[in-house]
C-alpha cells in the first residue's frame, strides 16, 4: 500500500444500469482517501425480479464501512434516481448534504420523510460558487434537463478538474429551467479537464435532440382537435412538460384538473422555489365533476404504468369521480422506459377496449428526451475537452458504444461499471480493483440485502407454490394420527379428479409408520423425509416442484 496519493472514482449504481445513481470519489494515500459521494437514487422494482419490493437502492455498504472518511454528499437534481434513496440510506454515511434550491427541497422531503433530520441538506448557489470539503472543491454547474435546476458538478482537485455531467442534453429553450450555455462549459473545460464522467443514455440516437420549446404548437393542434375529454400523462418531476400540456389545455378552452400526489408536490415545489411561474389555473378533481368532458383536460401521474398511479386507475374504472369514455382521447407525453413496456402497454389496451384514442410518442411529435442524444454528447465533449471519458447512466451497451465514440474523437474511453474502481490520477489511468457490491431492497419498510435470502425465496415461492405439512410427536417420539397438508399457490384438483392434498398425506401416512427412531427424534431429519415425499408427489401429479413447510408439533412429558 503507497502513501502516494490518488484520485479515485467508483460508481455505486448507475453504471450499467439506467436508474439508482451512485457516485464515489475519493483523493488520498491508498486506504486513506477521503470521499465525495454524488448523488444517491433509486431504482424501481418488477414483479418479475423483485416481487413485493418497493424499491431498489444502491448497496453502500462497502462506504458506510468508512463512512468516518464521508465529508459530503452532492445531488445534482430532483429525480427519484439521483435522490429517492437520501432519507433510507443516510443513517450509514451521516454526511452534510448539499444541493440547489429545488433540488434541496426535495431532498430535506425525502430526509423527513425517512425520519431524518432535514437541515442536513444546505442550498448552495450556482457556479461559481464554491463548495470546499476536504481536497475537494465543488461547483453546481447550471445544465438543461427535463426538470428544474439540474446541474453538473465541476469538482477541482490535486489531480486536475473532474467534471460529473449528471443528466442533460443540450437544450437553448427549454420552457423551465436553464438553458444550455456552450459559453459556460467553453470556460470549464478551457483550463483543461482530467476526466468527463458523461450521460451515456441516449447514445444510440444519432439524430441532435429536440428543444422541449418545439412541442407547444403540435401539442396544442393535437388538443383542438378532440372531441371528448383529454387525459395527459408524463413524468411528474418534468415541470416544462406539465407547463406545456397546461396552457395547450387552456388555449383550447379546457378547465385543467392535476391528478397524482407527485405530479401536485412538483408543481407546489416549482412555485414555492421560484422556478415556474405563470402556470395555469387548475381545478380540483371534485370541481371538475361539474365540467363538461369537451371542456376538460386532466393531467394525470403513471406514465411507466405504475399501478396505483392516476393512469392506471382509469383504465379499470372510475377514480376520483371521472371515468372514460368511447371518443376521449388520451396523451402519453413521454417515452416509455425499458422494462416497463408490459405494464403501460396494459394500460394502452384497457383505454383501447374503452373506445379511448390511445396517442403516444409514436403517433407524432409530442415527447422530447431529457438526455443528450449522440450528436449533443460528441458537442459536450468538444466543450470541455477531457483527457479521459467515463462513461455513466446507461446499461453495458451505452457504455461500451460512448466509450467507442469517445476514442474516435481520440479520448481515452474507460468503461467503469458498478463496482470498478478507477485511479483518474498518474500517467496511466484505469481500473485498479473491482468491489463486491449488489442492491439493496426496500420492502415495506425494511431494508434487505439482495444476498440475505428473502427475495430469492419469494420468487421460489411465487414460482412453484407452497405446501405446508404439520404434525404431532408425543414425548416418546411417535407420530400421532395424520399429517395435515394445506395447498398455497397449488392446484387442489389433479388431472385425475384426485385432491392433491389429500394423495400428500396418503403417501405421508405410508411414509410415517416406516421411519425410524433417531429420524422423527430430529426435526431436520424429520422434515426433509416429508419435504422429500411432498415434492415427489408434485412433480409426478403436476410437473412443479414446490417450497415445502414442515410444522412439527412435540409434545412434552409432564
Amino acid at each position: 500500500m503507497s502513501d502516494r496519493a490518488r484520485l479515485i472514482y467508483l460508481p455505486l449504481g448507475g453504471a450499467g444500469e439506467i436508474g439508482m445513481n451512485c457516485y464515489l470519489y475519493g483523493y488520498g494515500p491508498e486506504g486513506k482517501e477521503r470521499f465525495i459521494l454524488v448523488d444517491i437514487g433509486v431504482s424501481f422494482p418488477d414483479m418479475d425480479g423483485q416481487p413485493g419490493v418497493d424499491l431498489i437502492l444502491p448497496d453502500v455498504s462497502w462506504l458506510a464501512a468508512r463512512a468516518d472518511r464521508l465529508d459530503a454528499i452532492f445531488i445534482t437534481h430532483a429525480h427519484e434516481d439521483h435522490v429517492g434513496a437520501l432519507g433510507h440510506l443516510w443513517s450509514q454515511l451521516r454526511a452534510p448534504v448539499y444541493a440547489r434550491v429545488f433540488t434541496a427541497y426535495h431532498a430535506r422531503r425525502k430526509m423527513e420523510d425517512a425520519g431524518q433530520d432535514p437541515d442536513q441538506v444546505q442550498v448552495v448557489g450556482a457556479y461559481p460558487e464554491v463548495v470546499e470539503v476536504g481536497a475537494f472543491r465543488v461547483q453546481f454547474a447550471p445544465i438543461s434537463h427535463s426538470i428544474p435546476e439540474a446541474s453538473a458538478l465541476v469538482i477541482d482537485t490535486p489531480e486536475g478538474r473532474v467534471v460529473h455531467s449528471g443528466d442533460f442534453k443540450i437544450d437553448h429553450h427549454p420552457v423551465v429551467g436553464e438553458p444550455f450555455d456552450e459559453e459556460l462549459w467553453r470556460e470549464v473545460g478551457r483550463d483543461g479537464v482530467r476526466a468527463l464522467i458523461c450521460d451515456s443514455t441516449n447514445v444510440f440516437s444519432r439524430h441532435p435532440g429536440r428543444s422541449e420549446s418545439q412541442l407547444p404548437e403540435p401539442i396544442g393542434d393535437l388538443i383542438a382537435g378532440a372531441r371528448g375529454m383529454v387525459v395527459a400523462t408524463t413524468f411528474a418531476s418534468n415541470i416544462a412538460r406539465l407547463k406545456t400540456l397546461a396552457e395547450a389545455g387552456r388555449a383550447n378552452g379546457r378547465s385543467i384538473c392535476l391528478m397524482g400526489r407527485a405530479m401536485k408536490r412538483m408543481v407546489t415545489a416549482g412555485v414555492e422555489t421560484g422556478v415556474l411561474t405563470d402556470f395555469p389555473a387548475t381545478v380540483s378533481p371534485e370541481e371538475a365533476t361539474d365540467i363538461p368532458r369537451e371542456n376538460l383536460m386532466l393531467i394525470v401521474t403513471g406514465s411507466q404504468g405504475e399501478r396505483r398511479a392516476a393512469s392506471a386507475a382509469l383504465s379499470r374504472g372510475k377514480y376520483l369521480g371521472h371515468e372514460l369514455a368511447e371518443g376521449d382521447m388520451f396523451l402519453f407525453s413521454s417515452k416509455t422506459i425499458p422494462g416497463n413496456e408490459v405494464s403501460v402497454g396494459f394500460i394502452q389496451n384497457a383505454l383501447a377496449e374503452k373506445g379511448v384514442q390511445v396517442v403516444d410518442e409514436n403517433s407524432g411529435f409530442y415527447h422530447v428526451s431529457g438526455h443528450a442524444n449522440r450528436p449533443d454528447l460528441e458537442a459536450m465533449h468538444d466543450l470541455v475537452r477531457p483527457q479521459i471519458l467515463l462513461p455513466n447512466h446507461g446499461e453495458f451497451r451505452h457504455l461500451r458504444e460512448h466509450a467507442r465514440v469517445a476514442l474516435e474523437k481520440g479520448l481515452n474511453g474507460i468503461v467503469a461499471p458498478n463496482g470498478a474502481m478507477v485511479e483518474l490520477s498518474g500517467n496511466q489511468p484505469g481500473v485498479v480493483e473491482r468491489i463486491e457490491i449488489a442492491k439493496t431492497y426496500l420492502d415495506g419498510t425494511a431494508l434487505v440485502g439482495a444476498f440475505d435470502g428473502v427475495i430469492r425465496d419469494r420468487m421460489k415461492l411465487a414460482l412453484n407454490g407452497l405446501v405446508i405439512v404439520a404434525l404431532v410427536v408425543d414425548e416418546d417420539d411417535q407420530v400421532l394420527e395424520d399429517s395435515w397438508v394445506q395447498l398455497r399457490g397449488l392446484p387442489e384438483i389433479v388431472g385425475n379428479g384426485a385432491d392433491l392434498a389429500e394423495m400428500i398425506e396418503d403417501e405421508l401416512a405410508e411414509l410415517l409408520p416406516r421411519l425410524d427412531d433417531r429420524t422423527v427424534s430430529d426435526d431436520d431429519k424429520l422434515e426433509e423425509a416429508i419435504k422429500r415425499v411432498a415434492r415427489q408427489v408434485c412433480v409426478s401429479e403436476i410437473g412443479k416442484k414446490p417450497e415445502v413447510s414442515v410444522l412439527v408439533s412435540r409434545l412434552m412429558a409432564g
